[in-house]
């Protein structure tokens, strides 16, 4: 039930799924936890990224719960490039939003590292970030650093240049999970907001949900970084405490510091962020001066359609006799295609189709509903006439239902590249990117993975996993597996290695579809009205 009290605390530290290799929250879970326990807000604070923000953003608003968009960020360490230190960013805004995005994005786009995200700090002054609050990592970032290392002095001078960069917007940040000199960290660090007069707050790094997931994080670490559970000589830098806390669970954490608390509630209402979503920003096409883009569809819609006819009805007679239904359909497509806002797709769409196979790369007659247009036809961006086989327009382009145009466009792939790179170029390369895609743990492959970091032997795990029933291409998840198949029900009940398969199963189930990985999507590119930082980080 949700507290009936006022509220006392918010979570302002959150590795979701999405963090890929320490976080197994699932963002729905996290939103409705707090939503239960009446937290008026929760930011989601995934390392380096803002993968999930999209779904933490609309599954907490549903849920009533005001969504605080962050990222726990790694900032460079120039003079020892192995010792990076920890910041977590909160947007206040929209242009807090745009800055993040701006230092992410550098981050991953300049030369430095491969195996992380760093952000440098004179990127803050060039970027700005008046727009951001920042919290100072506790121990893991450089003030924490500094007063783990009995620096007192050291660590006032960097608290003080975080507050000039931040001025109004640093916090010191206190944490209790069990981490090494823990209490003498809190004490320093409260002492040192004392003598600098810099606000003091108390976050809880969220790892996962309840306290027995910590088995199931840990195999998720070790999958990520390559160890075995067993492992004596493996980092072990989390604790069973790291789980979602409830207000009362952090009220009683820290009684002897009741302001670190309220703070978290004030950075809650100091973070107000409004995402414009389900509205659709085109790159603007280039048209003739003196029109319109509606005009221009239209113009170049009926050009193409002449070229068509005269190809299609050779003879002037035939031609004459079919032309009346060729142009009650464009005058109909046409009027769809303008009324429901989309002439520059159409006019986007058909150039760079028209470029690859002006340039050599061989591309498909069209697919799916697409093929039913005639405008798409007469731009040539199918080669399939639609009133030849009778294809409907309205399963394509529907005013009822009204979603994104979708071309099915199948370009060779030895020479995708050209075409991206063209469409690089004309639309400017800050504006143009290809999208990131997240392979999963799969049924198949989270029974390995889990198998291989539980030190199981292989054979074992090979066995269980070939047992997992396939259903059109896919794997079945492992609670309709063992539904399904007798021979895993057997080795769970029997005697010898039941209890490990057991085990096996239950780790895996909690570990089941979460991102394992992040890829580039093969053909998906993404292209905006100017700077895609405008939008979302690259």
């Amino acid at each position: 039930m949700p507290a009936m009290n006022s509220p006392r605390y918010v979570h302002l530290r959150l590795h979701s799924e999405y963090s890929v290799t320490d976080g197994i929250v699932r963002i729905g879970d996290a939103v409705k936890r707090a939503a239960a326990d009446g937290m008026p807000a929760l930011a989601l604070t995934d390392l380096g990224n803002l993968f999930g923000l999209v779904k933490f953003y609309t599954g907490a608003r549903g849920k009533g719960v005001k969504p605080i968009a962050g990222a726990d960020v790694w900032i460079a360490n120039p003079l020892v490039p192995e010792d990076a230190s920890r910041l977590l960013l909160l947007a206040r805004n929209r242009t807090g939003y745009r800055q993040l995005c701006e230092l992410l994005t550098r981050a991953y786009t300049v030369q430095g590292r491969r195996d992380r995200a760093e952000i440098r700090r004179e990127w803050f002054s060039e970027i700005g970030c008046d727009g951001l609050i920042a919290l100072s990592g506790a121990h893991l970032g450089d003030v924490g650093d500094a007063l783990l290392n009995g620096n007192f002095d050291l660590a006032r001078e960097r608290a003080l240049a975080w507050e000039a960069l931040f001025p109004g917007a640093f916090y010191l940040e206190v944490q209790r999970y069990g981490q090494p000199q823990q209490e003498a960290v809190v004490q320093q660090t409260a002492d040192l907001a004392g003598d600098t007069g810099l606000p003091l707050v108390a976050t809880h790094p969220v790892q996962f949900m309840k306290p027995d997931d910590f088995q199931a994080h840990e195999a998720r670490v070790c999958i990520a970084e390559g160890y075995v559970l067993g492992d004596t000589r493996r980092p072990r830098v989390y604790t069973q405490a790291q789980y979602f806390k409830t207000q009362d669970e952090m009220a009683e954490l820290f009684a002897d510091l009741p302001e670190a608390l309220e703070n978290s509630l004030e950075i809650a209402k100091r973070c107000n962020i409004e995402m414009t979503l389900g509205k659709n920003f085109l790159p603007d096409f280039p048209i003739p001066e003196g029109m319109t883009i509606d005009d221009y569809l239209v113009e170049e819609a009926k050009k193409g359609l002449e070229v068509r006819l005269a190809e299609l009805y050779p003879d002037p007679e035939e031609r004459l006799k079919r032309r009346p239904e060729y142009d009650e359909r464009l005058v109909f497509e046409c009027k769809t295609i303008l009324q429901m806002g989309f002439p520059g797709y159409f006019l986007i769409v058909a150039d760079f189709i028209n470029w690859a196979k002006n340039n050599g790369v061989p591309v498909g007659p069209g697919r799916g509903s697409g093929a039913g247009s005639l405008v798409a036809y007469s731009l040539r961006i199918t080669d399939l006439d639609p009133l030849a086989y009778a294809l409907l327009f309205e399963r394509f382009l529907n005013p009822e239902r009204v979603s994104m145009p979708d071309f099915d466009i199948d370009f060779c792939q030895d020479n995708r590249w050209r075409v991206i790179e063209y469409v690089r170029e004309h639309y400017g390369a800050d504006a143009v990117s290809q999208i990131a895609t997240f392979g999963t743990m799969s049924s198949k492959a989270v029974i390995r993975d889990v198998g291989r970091v539980f030190g199981l032997p292989y054979s074992m795990c090979d066995r269980i996993s070939k047992l997992i029933p396939i259903v059109q291409n896919k794997p079945v998840s492992l609670a309709e597996a063992i539904e399904q198949e007798p021979q895993l029900a057997e080795m769970m009940e029997g005697d010898g290695d039941a209890e490990s398969v057991r085990e096996l199963f239950d780790l895996a189930g909690r570990l089941e579809d979460l991102p394992r990985n992040v890829g580039m999507h093969a053909g998906g590119v993404l292209s905006a009205p100017g700077k895609i930082t405008d939008f979302c980080p690259i």
